[in-house]
């Protein structure tokens, strides 16, 4: 584990539920490493470098986003599958290289892209996927949280150099636009954009990231849809929802209600609910927990650990998401600033 944070706790969590063995935890600083070690019950911590030269099977990078590429490659060339935190890379050029690299070392490696994998997410997938739903004709989208809210709200993410050139977007926006990929199965082919940063300034230092983006979108298959992400939305914690409306029925699924996936069409509406006995084989594979038990966040995570450990071990799951999606948040995100820096439409370059 490189990292010492809530990621990393969230990955370590994941990693024990899945059986592994925590050999060891590189941080910022030998004394946090070594805190977070006992904390988090790894046997050991180490210099990053030295942890990354081992070769252990799997390593799990979980630091600031701008040394992602960087730390993954290394991983990378010593032989280990990495699980990288998103983004994968702050550039797509950088993405390029870790994907590149991986081919290189005949190792694959995984993005944690974990809200595909609540099963009412997957549901809709397979509802899209049988036909249900129809042809996808329209779409909308939110991400919002109020962490960032008042000036005084800090975080190494504000500065580009740590974070990258954006914040709200390649943090939250990474997340919606892989469900909304995920789910419909097509892909956004162009977007136009506009930015806000609401406080010049946070901490005495300039803030050079963006809190708000709103963007119109345009899919593979002629749908369009509108996309609202904030890190400045009063009372909103985690308020992630799609909806997905086709010639048929409407899908929506909000992420702070992830037991439930509504279903709307012309003649009645209906939700339904979380039960493995009703749920698509793919939903029911990733439930863990019997109906009217709730499941959340560390289920979904444990999930997709689980997933990428098997294909490490040399087995398939369609589920999982990589590094080429790794690279496509990389590059949805270079469209949707150039976008609102051009203000003007703007092709986002195929994966």
């Amino acid at each position: 584990m490189l990292g010492a944070g809530f990621m990393a706790r969230t990955h370590s969590h994941a990693a024990r539920a899945a059986g592994a063995t925590l050999d060891s935890l590189a941080s910022s600083s030998m004394g946090t490493a070594g805190s977070a070690a006992l904390a988090l019950g790894y046997g050991r911590a180490l210099p990053a470098d030295e942890l990354l030269a081992l070769g252990l099977p799997v390593v799990h990078i979980c630091t600031p986003n701008a040394v992602h590429a960087e730390h993954a490659i290394a991983a990378l060339r010593a032989g280990s599958f990495v699980i990288c935190e998103k983004p994968l890379a702050t550039s797509p050029g950088a993405a390029r290289d870790v994907v590149d690299a991986a081919a290189r070392a005949g190792v694959s490696g995984a993005v944690p892209f974990v809200y595909r994998y609540h099963p009412m997410v997957i549901e809709a997938r397979h509802r899209v996927r049988a036909g249900h739903t129809g042809s996808v004709l329209a779409l909308s989208g939110v991400y919002l949280q109020d962490w960032m809210l008042h000036a005084a709200d800090v975080n190494w993410r504000v500065r580009s150099r740590s974070g990258g050139p954006s914040r709200a977007f390649a943090d939250i926006g990474s997340h919606l636009v892989d469900l909304i990929e995920f789910v419909t199965d097509q892909r956004i082919t162009r977007v136009a954009a506009v930015t806000r940063t609401v406080h010049p300034e946070r901490g005495g230092s300039p803030v050079e990231t963006e809190d708000a983006v709103a963007l119109t979108v345009e899919l593979t298959g002629g749908a369009i849809g509108s996309l609202l992400v904030s890190q400045v939305s009063p009372g909103r914690k985690n308020g992630l929802a799609i909806e997905i409306g086709g010639s048929r029925e409407s899908l929506r699924f909000e992420q702070e209600d992830p037991e439930r996936l509504w279903v709307g069409r012309r003649e009645e509406s209906a939700v339904l609910r979380r039960d493995p006995a009703t749920l698509s084989a793919e939903a029911s594979r990733v439930t863990t927990l019997p109906a009217g038990h709730p499941e959340g966040y560390q289920s979904a995570f444990n999930s997709f650990i689980a997933d990428a450990y098997a294909v490490a071990a040399g087995q398939e799951r369609e589920l999982m998401p990589t590094f080429a999606d790794g690279l496509r948040a990389a590059e949805v995100t270079d469209a949707v600033l150039r976008a609102a820096q051009q203000r003007t439409w703007v092709e986002v370059n195929p994966t």
